[in-house]
């Protein structure tokens, strides 16, 4: 059973760096074709993706985010990390980490970041 687990502060101020990890266990993240990401879901809107790392490393961001963004990984301790800079109130969201390996999905639970101004 593949599980996600996200960690991280739940308070983040203005302009600072957001940093999330996310913890797999019982997968692999460089499972061939697998591949982890980060999505997000502000309050009253949709689900938000952010970008993903592949199995071999390479990276996709999301355009309106990119320049923000960077996602790495530690594979010795199975975990990928989400970094978005110059953070603003307009960043407040749940962070979702997700993976696809083997054809299915894989959510972790969530985790709250408020970024106050």
């Amino acid at each position: 059973q593949v599980q996600l687990q996200e960690t991280g502060p739940g308070l983040v101020k203005s302009s600072q760096t957001l940093s999330l990890t996310c913890t797999v266990s019982g997968g692999s993240i460089t499972s061939i074709y697998s591949y982890w990401s980060w999505i997000r879901q502000s309050p009253g809107k949709g689900l938000e993706w952010i970008g993903y790392i592949g199995h071999s490393g390479s990276t996709l961001y999301n355009p309106s985010l990119k320049s923000r963004t960077s996602i790495s990984r530690d594979t010795s301790k199975s975990q990928f990390t989400l970094q978005l800079s110059s953070v603003t109130p307009e960043d407040t969201a749940v962070y979702y980490c997700y993976g696809k390996q083997a054809g299915v999905d894989y959510w972790g639970q969530g985790t709250q970041v408020t970024v106050s101004s």
